[in-house]
């Protein structure tokens, strides 16, 4: 069953077809952007159809006004096995892998999704039970990242962890709390795996238990808590900060 991406960015990405398939473009009549031209001329050098409609018809097809007059349709997204992403990154240099527990927001996930691509990440390992799917919100607010990195579904994210952990990787935890320790203080180089916690409840227990370690974002305010992408980006970016620095 195809999907339906929209948004200039998410679109872009996807023309490339490094990970689906473009299966046909679909363009706003009489939208005057040199992006959209652009675009078109890509799809067309590539043999892709491109169909021209109305805005109320792109409109109901995407089923949001926020489509910038593009929207491209494609095959789903491969599915990723835990074993396959293990196999591509494990003899990598300093893998970093970022794990989500309970994340159901698509913005957040887009969000998350584009911080992991922004700071390097090899993978990324989401519960399956307890995560909203993959869908245009996502990979719109993702600005593409979902074409770029990639997204592997487990049944059992503790037992995922503990596997890592077997193959020398140290699990950090994002939670507050007296057993945490700030996230400045940690060394973060080597085989990373970040775990970020859903909306409001954070990380569940058992999840905690199998982190290595716990890890607090120093906060000066009267708020207690960050929301979760923002809390992803400033864990993922001191990562990279470490790795760059230890150069």
């Amino acid at each position: 069953m195809s999907q339906l991406l929209y948004g200039i960015n998410p679109v872009r990405e996807a023309l490339k077809g490094q990970r689906r398939k473009p299966l046909e473009l679909v363009v706003r009549q009489a939208a005057s952007n040199p992006r959209i031209d652009e675009l078109i001329q890509v799809a067309r050098d590539s043999g892709i159809p491109v169909r021209d409609m109305s805005r109320d018809e792109l409109e109901l097809l995407a089923g949001t006004s926020h489509h910038q007059g593009i929207a491209l349709r494609v095959a789903p997204l491969p599915a990723v096995s835990f074993e396959e992403l293990l196999s591509q990154t494990a003899s990598g240099d300093q893998p970093v892998w970022l794990a989500l527990d309970g994340i159901t927001d698509p913005h957040n996930f887009g969000a998350i999704l584009r911080n992991a691509d922004a700071a390097g990440c090899h993978g990324v390992l989401v519960a399956k039970d307890r995560s909203c799917p993959i869908n245009a919100t996502v990979a719109k607010t993702s600005a593409g990242a979902v074409d770029s990195i990639p997204v592997c579904m487990v049944t059992n994210l503790s037992r995922a962890l503990d596997q890592l952990k077997k193959k020398g990787f140290w699990v950090y935890g994002l939670a507050g709390g007296e057993d945490s320790r700030s996230l400045y203080e940690a060394d973060l180089t080597g085989a990373v795996v970040v775990v970020v916690g859903g909306e409001g409840k954070g990380l569940r227990p058992n999840v905690r238990k199998h982190c290595d370690l716990l890890l607090s974002i120093p906060m000066l305010g009267q708020v207690s808590s960050l929301n979760a992408s923002v809390a992803s980006g400033v864990a993922l970016f001191e990562v990279l900060r470490q790795r760059l620095h230890s150069k």
